[in-house]
């Protein structure tokens, strides 16, 4: 099954995949409402707003894994979004990125890329401080960890949450991606 077949849903609830997005290129990210990493929001619209007319999508995906960092209700994070971050990249419906309940989305990713490319630790050493701990090297760390996806659907890129979406190794992968 390649990625575009994976079933999700909008923000807005309704069910669909990713094959509207087949030809472009991808930054898939697990995003939260109440956690530190939450302004990267504001960069990442500026991502988006940069590069959408040149075939890139960013797609976020709402995730309650990490500390309960996104409790809020669909419309809520809507909201929260478009109050906060003026948010206008695609929003779906909030998933599990890691555990029993694991969206197949978020399993594909991990066994695909089971490693982040861009990571130097910081991030990890601290969160252990706070028990935060991956059960396994594959698994997503921490929202706003970031999968850059080809124009074919292959991963090119796994990036750590604590890369901001300003970082020149992120947009380099990314200038590099769209240039193919």
């Amino acid at each position: 099954m390649s990625i575009y077949e994976i079933p999700v849903k909008t923000i807005d609830g309704t069910e669909t995949n990713l094959s509207g997005y087949k030809g472009k290129t991808l930054l898939v990210v697990n995003v939260a409402s109440k956690c530190g990493l939450t302004p990267q929001y504001e960069g990442l619209q500026k991502l988006y707003s940069e590069y959408k007319d040149k075939g890139f999508e960013i797609l976020g995906f709402p995730a309650n894994n990490y500390l309960g960092q996104e409790p809020g209700t669909e419309e809520e994070i809507k909201e929260f979004c478009s109050a906060n971050y003026n948010v206008s990249f695609p929003m779906f419906s909030k998933l599990s990125t890691k555990g029993d309940d694991q969206h197949q989305l978020y399993h594909y990713l991990t066994e695909t890329k089971p490693e982040t490319d861009v990571n130097d630790g910081a991030l990890e050493e601290r969160l252990k401080g706070y028990g935060a701990v991956r059960s396994e090297p594959r698994e997503v760390l921490w929202n706003f960890e970031k999968f850059l996806i080809a124009k074919d659907g292959t991963i090119a890129a796994r990036f750590a949450p604590d890369v901001a979406p300003d970082d020149e190794r992120l947009t380099a992968k990314l200038e590099e991606e769209l240039g193919k």
